[in-house]
């Protein structure tokens, strides 16, 4: 028993030691500091927790932003997803694979190529006629999400009027005004 338990550590061990260390120094991760691609510095995968990245170059993997905008005026060759918050692309830019957007909006300038899907749920999306998507376009309106939940809003409100009326009356029937003098 105590030679196989050594024999699973010491092949553990082994695998450990052999392991290729993670390739991440062409990468951009970034926690609340924004991330500026520039020309001259290109980077693999930019990915960023409540801050932006502005990219005037290329972006060689994908983008990922959570709470933070993405500005894009360049070329992504990847995906570029984006989450509570907002995607733009200038006149001329281009991405290789997919445009994803929750709960944000998306405007692309003149001329930009999306090779693949662009997908925008609860999420607005402004488009010239010049813009080329490779794939499917598909836009999820907030008014899906929304719509809803304001019906059940108004119900919750319509209900709670009526109770308050309803029980003023009886207080006020309950205690009358005294006579006037």
């Amino acid at each position: 028993m105590h030679r196989r338990f050594l024999a699973v550590c010491l092949f553990g061990a082994a695998l450990a030691v052999a392991a290729a260390p993670a390739r991440a120094s062409e990468d951009a991760v970034q926690f609340f500091n924004n991330i500026e691609v520039t020309p001259d510095a290109p980077v693999h995968d930019a990915v960023c927790f409540f801050c932006n990245v502005h990219a005037d170059g290329v972006v060689n993997g994908d983008i990922v932003v959570f709470f933070g905008n993405v500005r894009l005026n360049g070329q992504a060759r990847h995906d570029v997803v984006n989450f509570f918050g907002n995607v733009t692309a200038a006149d001329n830019s281009s991405i290789g694979g997919d445009l994803v957007s929750f709960f944000g909006s998306v405007h692309l300038g003149e001329n930009v190529t999306v090779a693949k899907d662009l997908v925008a749920m609860f999420g607005v999306v402004h488009t010239p006629a010049s813009v080329s998507i490779g794939k499917d376009h598909v836009v999820f309106s907030p008014w899906i999400l929304f719509g809803p939940l304001l019906v059940i809003f108004l119900v919750v409100f319509v209900i709670v009027h009526e109770i308050r009326v309803h029980r003023q009356r009886r207080f006020a029937q309950a205690y009358p005004l005294p006579p006037r003098q």
